[in-house]
C-alpha cells in the first residue's frame, strides 16, 4: 500500500528519510512531497541578540526552521568565530527549551544542549518551561516563524515569565506542489494514506488532494504528525484516521499501520 507523506526529504548527507525507512518496515510504500517554502527574515537583528546572551534567561524553539536561521547566520566566519570562541558556552549555562527530536537535533549540532524535547507540542513545552523558570525573571529568546500558533507566549505571559519572540522566517507554499501533486496522482494512483505535517500543510494541499482523488477520497486514512496539526485536519473538514502519539517516525508509522488495518484508530 502507498503513503504520501506531505513533507520535505530530509537532508541527502544524513541517509535514507527516516520516515520511508520506518513505514517500509511495515511493507508501505512511502513518497515524500515537499509542501512548503521558508524565507528567512531578521538575520542580522537574530545574530545581535544571540551576542547577548547576558540579557537573556534562555533560549525557546519550537521549529527546526529557527535553527536553520541560525545556522545561516554561522554561515559567516566572523559570526562563526564569535559563537564558537564563546557566545555559545555563555548560552550553554542558560536553557535551550525545544519541541520534538529533530529540532533537538539541531540544537545539539550548534553546540548546545536541548531540554524539553519530549514535550511533544507547544502546549507541553509551555507547562515545562512554567515549571522550571520563575516569573520576572529574564526573557526567554524565542525566535520564531510568521505563523507561530499563540500557545506558548499565551501561556508564558499569564504565569509571568517573559519571552521575547523574533520573526526569523516566513511560510510560503513551495513552487512545484501542485505539479508534484498532480504527478504523483497520474503515476502512482490514489494512496492508502495520506499524512501532513504541519496546518499550512493542509491550507496548502487539501483542495489539490480533494480534486485529484474525486469520490474515492472517502477510502484514504489521513494521518497527522501531532494533536495541532491533527485540529488544522478537523477545522477543515477532514477525518483524521489517525494522530501520532509522538511527532516520531516509529510513532507515524504504527499509527498508519493500525489504521489502515482497522476501522478506527
Amino acid at each position: 500500500m502507498k503513503v504520501l507523506l506531505l513533507k520535505d526529504p530530509k537532508d541527502k548527507d544524513s541517509g535514507p528519510d527516516p520516515y520511508i525507512k520506518e513505514l517500509g518496515l511495515y511493507s508501505l510504500e512511502a513518497t515524500l512531497i515537499p509542501v512548503l517554502s521558508f524565507e528567512f527574515l531578521s538575520l542580522e537583528s537574530l545574530f545581535e541578540k544571540l551576542s547577548h546572551p547576558e540579557c537573556y534567561g534562555g533560549l525557546v524553539f519550537t521549529s527546526p526552521r529557527a535553527l536553520e536561521a541560525i545556522r545561516i547566520c554561522l554561515k559567516e566566519s566572523s559570526k562563526k568565530e564569535a559563537w564558537s570562541k564563546s557566545l555559545q558556552q555563555m548560552w550553554n549555562i542558560k536553557p535551550t527549551y525545544v519541541v520534538g527530536k529533530a529540532t533537538a537535533s539541531l540544537v545539539e549540532e550548534i553546540g548546545l544542549t536541548p531540554q524539553g524535547e519530549k514535550c511533544g507540542n507547544a502546549e507541553k513545552l509551555a507547562e515545562y518551561i512554567c515549571s522550571r523558570e520563575k516569573p520576572n525573571s529574564s526573557a526567554l529568546l524565542f525566535p520564531c516563524g510568521a505563523l507561530k500558533r499563540e500557545v506558548l507566549p499565551t501561556v508564558l505571559r499569564e504565569k509571568g515569565i517573559p519571552l521575547e519572540s523574533l520573526t526569523v522566517y516566513q511560510t510560503t507554499q513551495h513552487p512545484d506542489l501542485q505539479e508534484s501533486l498532480s504527478s504523483y496522482f497520474s503515476q502512482q494512483g490514489i494512496p492508502a494514506s495520506v499524512v501532513f505535517f504541519s496546518p499550512s500543510g493542509v491550507k496548502f494541499c487539501l483542495q489539490h488532494i480533494q480534486k485529484l482523488s474525486g469520490d474515492v477520497i472517502n477510502h484514504v486514512k489521513f494521518a497527522a504528525i501531532g494533536p495541532t496539526t491533527a485540529e488544522a485536519m478537523e477545522a477543515a473538514g477532514i477525518p483524521v484516521s489517525c494522530t501520532a502519539g509522538s511527532p516520531t517516525p516509529q510513532d507515524l508509522a504504527a499509527g498508519i499501520h493500525k489504521a489502515l488495518h482497522t476501522q478506527n484508530c
